[in-house]
């Protein structure tokens, strides 16, 4: 692709700013030359999508896309990282300053929107068919700040200021109706750069407005609010990912939110069917697949229904027969009390057309299952529709030609558990997928000297698009000048993000030690209290003992807990708690470190992971889908610390038991460990434990009067009415856990034995591109080929 980066950058800079470039901020540098990048693919990108709808295409469903910021990723993809450097410096201005200066997209959460992403980066760089669809939230999740060791919650104005790699497409709107408005569905169209590659596939992403704008008379009469009420209302659907739904009105705006962004996206693909192939809708299958990214697009079901029946003539069987060819379900938990479900009172006051649909889908559900002779009370348990609640993984279960899990165990605890009665009717329909990420922007982008230096080794890049390349090194595992090289590279990478931190959150922490790393959403399952438990026991041990011999640490967390979630902002809490005691006390200095990185996102983990020597995967085994992080680490040389869950399990077959560090209950023990487990026996019995318990409520560490800690301690200790005691096992692993956290911590002392097994995760990685996920996708599920323009 040519260039004229050098030329022209003057020209948009100015164009954005409205000033000189002397004058020009980083920020509208970078908004110059994002625009001059939105023109140099436009050609390209229009013909990719001319391209696709012509065939058969893919269309990506999901709630978030975590896509992380924008212009370097895009910069890279296009081979202009270099002349980019070039053009800035001839303005007098600094690349990395103008890159910093971008906000993260706040358009999604944590591991499923961030696969979404990673998907959508490989299929622009394999060409294939793909357009993801989801929602433009103005404020996403939220920002995080913490405050006294508290998480607060703050609007995220990611798109204030403007971002050109979304473009408005005013003439392509659509409307959805609920019973109580009508809406404008605005598309704005995010570009993919695929590496490498002439193809530009898309994001469309869907903004709400008001049919009309402004209430005139409302106003003249002055009824100043009754005059924006209506947009307002509207505006609501896209403010921000995952509204609260402890209340009624939470999910109703939930559910809201969901309907509107697949009716939209379906109308969409119709049109685009019809304009390319014709109006008989019999064969939209033929030509359409839509995968469902978990739970949240599932009205889509329903919605096609409606379409094809309402709005185009076809009948109940023909709209059925599109719909189970159209349809692939992602499941992405082993819950089952995780999966969603609605009131029905709440779609009879949205939509009585798609409950009344949902009726009759759920009728002949257990019509064909009577018929087929299973059990009166299988039937009940699977219907679509029971108990008062719409069970939207059971529609999507029926209507889907294709059920996916995203790891190889957590496929067959679907098929065992969660979802065993589907697998005992439909065991065809059941597949597995596990996840990857992309080496694009989670090595060749974020950790620049690895990139070059497996360059160096393998000879070519080839590696970029093709990471299982990269096992064609291991015998470079022994090498000591290797080593060295790998030594250096994390400690520049730890200089770095030190230095990123400092500037931050103006925090000082040591280069010279074990950065041990747990980045993720806050839940219990995830078990980051098991981790400040752990910490908290090492501060006691050295307390006790100052001539212990252990190599320097540094803690880092980075998390986000949902608002509404109580228990998780009190894990947040209780580590910056362990945080405050151990980085205050003096005996620490140089030894122990706790540091919380505020606001976790992309842009935070691309400062981090290329940093980290541990990653820390230690959720209770059978709880964890996948996980995306251990694989991120992996590719960067960050060894995995973790039980036997999701993707560890395969990460650990790729590796080795010499190279990863194993712990805990297996999934398939745990039920009977339960059957003789006890918390207070532990408590009791095992060294260190009840000391560290006992911090939550002696006074070690404050909880600022709210009685969370004691909450913690009672739910591990004792349960409730509603939930068993240490329902997550942490009491039960942590003794095994504390050893094989501090055997790793004492094989770190030996460099070149860790800088071995850092080559090792980096070769072996190779199966866990999101580039593999997608072949098996394209292939296996979604059956479209390339089409490289």
């Amino acid at each position: 692709m040519t260039s004229d980066l050098t030329q022209s950058l003057g020209s948009f800079v100015r164009s954005a700013s409205g000033k000189t470039t002397t004058s020009s901020s980083n920020a509208e540098f970078w908004a110059g030359m994002a625009s001059q990048i939105v023109n140099q693919i436009a050609d390209s990108w229009e013909t990719t999508t001319g391209t696709y709808q012509t065939g058969r295409q893919e269309h990506y469903f999901s709630a978030e896309f975590l896509m992380g910021r924008a212009l370097l990723n895009n910069l890279s993809n296009l081979g202009l990282l270099e002349e980019a450097q070039a053009a800035v410096a001839a303005e007098g201005a600094d690349l990395a300053d103008v890159l910093e200066a971008e906000h993260d997209a706040a358009l999604g959460n944590g591991g499923l929107g961030r696969l979404a992403a990673c998907f959508l980066d490989s299929c622009a760089t394999m060409n294939l068919p793909v357009t993801g669809y989801g929602i433009l939230y103005r404020y996403g999740l939220f920002k995080q700040t913490i405050d006294s060791g508290f998480q607060n919650e703050h609007p995220d104005p990611w798109m204030e200021e403007g971002y050109p790699f979304v473009i408005r497409r005013e003439e392509e709107a659509r409307y959805v109706r609920f019973s109580d408005m009508d809406v404008r569905a605005i598309p704005y169209d995010m570009p993919i750069t695929g590496y490498n590659t002439k193809n530009v596939n898309t994001l469309r992403l869907w903004k709400s407005e008001p049919i009309e704008e402004f209430d005139y008379d409302a106003f003249n009469s002055q009824r100043f609010t009754d005059a924006i009420v209506e947009r307002e209302h509207v505006a609501d659907l896209c403010r921000v990912l995952y509204p609260n739904d402890t209340t009624y009105e939470g999910k109703v705006l939930r559910v809201r939110q969901q309907y509107f962004f697949v009716s939209a996206s379906l109308q969409t693909m119709i049109d685009v069917y019809k304009r390319e192939h014709g109006n008989d809708l019999r064969d939209f299958g033929k030509y359409n697949s839509v995968q469902l990214n978990d739970t949240h697009p599932v009205l889509a079901i329903p919605e096609l229904m409606r379409l094809l029946m309402d709005d185009n003539g076809l009948s109940w069987d023909d709209a059925w027969a599109v719909v189970q060819q159209t349809f692939a379900y992602t499941n992405h938990t082993v819950l089952a009390e995780a999966l969603e479900t609605w009131e029905v009172s709440i779609f009879k006051k949205l939509f009585p057309r798609i409950l009344a649909i949902v009726q009759e889908i759920d009728r002949r559900f257990r019509e064909e299952l009577a018929t087929a002779g299973w059990h009166p009370g299988k039937i009940e348990y699977m219907a679509p529709v029971s108990g008062g609640s719409v069970h939207m993984a059971w529609i999507a279960c029926y209507a889907a030609f294709s059920i996916n899990g995203v790891a190889a165990l957590h496929t067959e605890i679907i098929k065992r558990e969660t979802l065993h009665d589907w697998h005992d009717i439909w065991p065809e329909k059941f597949n597995n997928k596990t996840n990857g990420v992309t080496q694009r922007r989670w090595l060749n982008s974020c950790n620049i000297p690895l990139a070059n230096l497996l360059t160096e080794e393998l000879g070519s890049d080839a590696w970029v698009t093709d990471l299982a390349q990269l096992e064609q090194l291991i015998d470079r595992a022994d090498d000591p000048a290797l080593h060295r090289r790998l030594i250096e590279i994390k400690r520049s990478n730890k200089e770095r993000f030190a230095s990123w931190v400092k500037g931050r959150q103006g925090v000082d922490i040591p280069i010279d030690a074990i950065y041990d790393v747990q980045i993720k959403r806050l839940h219990e399952y995830k078990r980051q209290l098991l981790n400040g438990m752990y910490i908290l026991d090492l501060y006691y041990r050295l307390k006790d003992d100052p001539s212990l011999d252990i190599a320097p640490r540094v803690f880092i967390f980075g998390a986000k807990a949902a608002p509404g979630y109580k228990r998780a902002k009190a894990i947040i809490k209780l580590i910056n708690e362990i945080g405050r005691v151990v980085n205050n006390d003096p005996d620490m200095a140089g030894r122990l470190t706790v540091l919380w990185v505020e606001n976790y996102n992309v842009t935070p983990a691309e400062y981090i992971i290329p940093a980290a020597d541990v990653s820390e995967q230690i959720s209770t085994a059978g709880k964890e889908a996948s996980g995306t992080s251990n694989m991120k680490f992996m590719m960067n040389g960050a060894l995995t610390l973790g039980t036997m869950d999701g993707a560890n399990v395969e990460i650990h077959e790729a590796v080795g038991d010499d190279n990863a560090y194993i712990f805990g209950a297996r999934e398939e023990d745990l039920p009977e460990l339960r059957k003789r487990y006890n918390p207070r026996e532990a408590y009791e019995t095992v060294p260190g434990l009840k000391r560290v318990l006992d911090s939550f409520v002696n006074g070690v560490l404050d909880d600022g009067g709210s009685g969370d800690f004691y909450d913690l301690l009672t739910s591990l200790l004792d349960g409730s009415s509603w939930e068993d005691a240490d329902v997550y096992y942490l009491l039960g692993d942590f003794a095994d856990y504390r050893d094989v956290r501090d055997r790793m911590a004492e094989d770190y002392k030996d460099q070149d034995k860790w800088a071995k097994m850092c080559w090792v995760n980096i070769v072996k990685s190779g199966r866990f591109s999101s580039d593999r996920t997608i072949n098996d996708y394209a292939q296996q599920v979604w059956k479209i080929e390339p089409a490289a323009i």
